[in-house]
C-alpha cells in the first residue's frame, strides 16, 4: 500500500464504507464500484471497507493506511439514508482507528442519498438508467422499493427520492420496504393496479444485489409488476456521485 514519496498527486486515498451482507454478491458489488472509482480517478486508491459479514472492517482499512504512511484519507459511507450506521457506526470505527497505531486524518463525506433535504440529480439518474435497462417499456405508475429503516427521517428521505423521481418521469410514484415499516412492495404494486394503473414498475432503491433485493423482485413481479431495476451496483452515476462526494468534502476542508 506504501506509496513513493508519500500520498502522491493523485489525492488522499478514498475509503468505500458499505453496510455488508451474508450475500457475496453484495461485496462483489461494491468491489466493482471502487474499481470503477478507480479507473474514473487515476492515482487515487480507492479502497471497500464492510460494517458487518466481510473485511476489512473501516478501522482495520484505515489503520493498515496509517501503517503505510498515508497522513489522511476520505471515507465515504456507501449509505442511501443518513441513519444509525451514518450516526453512530462509522464515527465509531473512525475512533477506534485513531486510537491504536500511526495517526491519521479522516474527512467523512455526506451519505449517498438526499443531503439537506436536497436529491442529487446524479442518483435520480442513475435509477433512471437500471429501470430503463430492466426494459419496462412503457409504464403508467411507479414503486420505489428501498431496503427499509425505522428511523423517520431516513424514510422522509427516501420519500423525497421517490417524489423526485416520480416528478422527473412525470409517473405517480410510490415508496415500498423489503423490512422495518410498510408497505411491502407487493402491497404497494397491489395498491396502485387497484386504482387503475395497469402497467407498474418498480425501481430499486438498492446499492448491491442481495436477499431483500431478491425478494423484492419476486414479490413484485407475483403483484404484476412489469419489471424490477436492478440495483445501482457500479452504475457510472453512481461512480459520479461518489466522486461529487468526495470532491464536496475536500472543498470544505479538513
Amino acid at each position: 500500500m506504501t506509496r513513493p514519496g508519500g500520498p502522491g498527486p493523485g489525492g488522499d486515498p478514498v475509503l468505500l464504507v458499505a453496510h455488508g451482507s451474508r450475500d457475496p454478491r453484495a461485496a462483489d458489488a461494491t468491489r466493482a464500484l471502487a474499481r470503477a472509482i478507480s479507473a474514473a480517478r487515476p492515482g487515487t486508491p480507492v479502497l471497500a471497507s464492510w460494517l458487518d459479514h466481510t473485511e476489512p472492517t473501516p478501522t482495520q482499512a484505515l489503520r493498515r493506511l496509517a501503517a503505510a504512511g498515508e497522513p489522511r484519507a476520505v471515507l465515504v459511507p456507501l449509505l442511501l439514508t443518513a441513519a444509525y450506521h451514518r450516526r453512530v457506526d462509522i464515527p465509531a470505527a473512525v475512533a477506534a482507528a485513531r486510537q491504536a497505531g500511526p495517526p491519521i486524518r479522516v474527512r467523512i463525506t455526506d451519505v449517498l442519498g438526499p443531503v439537506a433535504g436536497e436529491v442529487d440529480p446524479t442518483l435520480l439518474a442513475g435509477l433512471r438508467r437500471r429501470l430503463a435497462e430492466a426494459e419496462p417499456g412503457r409504464f403508467d405508475a411507479l414503486v420505489l422499493a428501498a431496503a427499509g429503516t425505522r428511523d423517520p427521517g431516513a424514510r422522509a428521505s427516501v420519500g423525497r427520492v421517490a417524489q423526485a423521481l416520480g416528478a422527473a418521469l412525470g409517473t405517480p410514484t410510490r415508496i415500498s420496504y423489503a423490512s422495518a415499516a410498510p408497505p411491502a412492495v407487493g402491497a404497494a404494486v397491489a395498491r396502485l393496479r387497484a386504482r387503475g394503473a395497469r402497467r407498474v414498475a418498480v425501481a430499486a432503491y438498492f446499492l448491491a444485489p442481495g436477499l431483500f433485493h431478491d425478494a423484492v423482485t419476486a414479490a413484485a413481479r407475483d403483484a404484476g409488476a412489469v419489471a424490477v431495476a436492478a440495483p445501482l451496483t457500479d452504475a457510472p452515476e453512481l461512480v459520479d456521485l461518489v466522486l461529487r462526494r468526495v470532491d464536496a468534502e475536500a472543498r470544505s476542508g479538513i
